[in-house]
């Protein structure tokens, strides 16, 4: 296995106001973009070539792959118009060099998982399969597309969300890797927006092609929304979460020029931003802290995300919330249980907001 494609062209409207000026991909988690642990997992795992498939603001890709040296070839694929995930895997094809037969390495730009790419893409050419899915049991599969597979792995079909316990015919999902035949690609419309999980795998089914899953049950993680980004950062500094793209796991992470207070407690896997300042007595827990953010003396910051350039003042309490680029929280305020502050916005102190959008 040589190449792979990675899925970055998504707007990531879950996690706003974070993608406002930043592709989700490229967010920070764990000290690094993303995108960072994704290419360095496919690298140790044999690639050595990856597309990024972009669309928005796909420049801040660009800037990235010129800076970083990550002992992989990378290349982008843009697309002027979204064209769906089909439509970015064929948009993607004039950059790959495979020859028909050969397994190209497709993967979601959202999801963090421990699974083992080299094992299914060993399965996928040693049962000759034209498509093989990564798949992932889930205690609760309601919120998925359910993939049922028979004894030898092949799948049956592709179930839409179940809406009732009836329809609920298996736990497995489709968890966000594929392995495709180059020559299975090609067979993608071009040119306009196709959907791999609605139109392409369906597609394959029912012209008898060799569609096939393999279950891994190791670590998985959609980071779609902020609750889950958080948790999937802080799964990453504790070592809960597989990278190597962490060196050493640990309580908390400090990147470079961040200031720390003495009397300031960073802690459960909480990531704090290069030149971030954490001020007296202050204490962050299972959050994220983005480059030259402030947190005033007292405050108390909790399974959070605080974004570039934020300041959050002396004795506020956050819980749970997502406070954007550049905003500024005034001294003694209060924020709970899914609370979004925009870019740029000013809260006067000592205001009390709960579960809104500020």
């Amino acid at each position: 296995m040589t190449e792979a494609v990675l899925l970055v062209g998504g707007q990531g409207t879950r996690l706003r106001p974070l993608t406002v000026n930043t592709p989700k991909p490229m967010l920070p988690v764990a000290g690094v973009p993303f995108t960072v642990h994704q290419i360095t997992r496919a690298r140790d795992a044999g690639v050595r070539k990856i597309v990024l498939a972009t669309s928005y603001r796909a420049e801040v890709f660009a800037e990235f792959i010129e800076d970083v040296d990550l002992g992989i070839e990378i290349v982008i694929a843009t697309e002027d118009e979204p064209l769906g995930t089909g439509g970015a895997i064929r948009h993607a094809l004039a950059h790959l060099e495979s020859g028909p037969d050969d397994p190209v390495l497709i993967f979601n730009g959202d999801v963090l998982s421990g699974l083992d790419i080299s094992g299914l893409v060993a399965s996928h050419v040693e049962t000759g399969s034209d498509v093989t899915l990564y798949l992932t049991p889930v205690e609760d599969p309601r919120a998925y597309g359910l993939v049922p597979i028979d004894g030898d792995g092949r799948v049956q079909a592709f179930l839409e969300k179940p809406s009732t316990p009836e329809e609920i015919v298996t736990d497995l999902i489709n968890a966000g890797c594929y392995v495709f035949k180059r020559s299975v690609i090609e067979q993608i419309p071009s040119g306009r927006v196709v959907s791999v999980e609605r139109e392409t795998f369906p597609a394959l089914l029912t012209s008898g092609a060799q569609v096939r899953g393999v279950v891994d049950s190791s670590y998985w993680l959609d980071l779609g929304t902020p609750l889950a980004f958080v948790q999937g950062s802080r799964d990453l500094v504790l070592g809960h979460a597989p990278s190597p793209a962490v060196l050493a796991p640990g309580a908390a992470l400090v990147l470079d020029g961040a200031q720390i207070a003495e009397s300031a407690r960073i802690d459960g896997g909480s990531s704090i931003g290069r030149n971030a300042v954490i001020a007296p007595d202050a204490h962050v827990s299972g959050s994220v802290v983005f480059d030259h953010a402030v947190i005033g003396a007292g405050a108390r910051v909790a399974g959070s995300i605080v974004g570039a350039g934020a300041r959050i003042g002396e004795g506020c309490e956050l819980h749970g919330v997502v406070v954007g680029d550049g905003a500024s929280i005034g001294a003694r305020n209060e924020l709970r249980d899914g609370a979004r502050v925009w870019p740029g916005i000013e809260l006067s102190a000592t205001s009390i907001r709960y579960s809104s959008d500020a």
